[in-house]
């Protein structure tokens, strides 16, 4: 009843926030490029985890749990057969993983127990895999409580582009989350797009008339009722049946 709210015309300071959700719709980190002797391209990022308070709502301080210091992590972006090498530090007090979506080897999956396993403070470890298949895709924290580190701001993009390209457009990433103020597990006091609640109220996101627009959409929200499912980059082959509403589905 008391919770956080925007008065009229109030905003949060994206200064001492460190970004602004203006800036993060269209910023796409490439990484560091490189071409390997077989022609490949190499793509080298480094990314640190650290504990930042966030003002999410006017005078309402977030205690987030962050890659790169802003909530989303960085929009990690690539081409289909790259190789990608990610550097992950952990300057955080509590324990973190990046786990991306996507295929690749189970050592590089960021999960505990298996390779690395959990990056302690202070760890650093490199991620280095294949980029496959296209699409867009997610990383985040898989250390337990898992909803807990997701919900603190440990996650990302991930897009990986068709080697054969799309059309050129006005591309903009836009990550659905929330922010569960009272810490108790049961939603979400605030919900927002790319980090700050009712940001483009203020700054309207602008487009071109008669410009193709592309809008990369990710939703990363927890301790919702509408939030039990998700795929890592698998296909699937469909076999419609005989019957009303029978469906046959196999993949890996």
């Amino acid at each position: 009843m008391s919770g956080p709210t925007f008065r009229q015309g109030s905003t949060v300071d994206h200064v001492a926030n460190g970004f602004n959700p203006s800036e993060l719709l269209r910023d796409f980190d490439y990484g560091t490029v490189s071409t390997l002797p077989d022609g490949r391209l190499l793509r080298e990022w480094e990314v640190f985890a650290s504990d930042e308070d966030i003002e999410v709502a006017p005078g309402v301080q977030f205690p987030a749990w962050t890659f790169n210091s802003r909530v989303p992590g960085p929009t990690l972006r690539c081409t289909e057969g790259d190789l990608l090498r990610v550097s992950f530090t952990n300057g955080s007090a509590h324990p973190h993983t990046m786990h991306f979506h996507g295929i690749h080897p189970a050592e590089m999956d960021g999960i505990p127990g298996v390779g690395p396993g959990i990056i302690e403070p202070g760890q650093t470890v490199t991620y280095e895999f294949d980029a496959a298949p296209f699409g867009l895709h997610l990383y985040h924290c898989h250390v337990s409580p898992l909803a807990e580190h997701i919900a603190r701001g440990m996650y990302g993009t991930f897009i990986i582009d068709p080697k054969q390209g799309r059309p050129p457009a006005d591309e903009m990433i836009m990550v659905m989350h929330g922010y569960n103020t009272t810490f108790d597990a049961e939603g979400n006091q605030l919900y927002a797009v790319n980090g700050i609640p009712f940001h483009y109220m203020h700054e309207p996101v602008r487009v071109t008339r008669g410009e193709l627009v592309r809008v990369y959409l990710v939703n990363i929200l927890e301790y919702d009722p509408i939030n039990s499912f998700h795929l890592h980059g698998n296909f699937f082959d469909y076999y419609p049946t005989q019957g009303p509403g029978k469906v046959a589905m196999s993949g890996c």
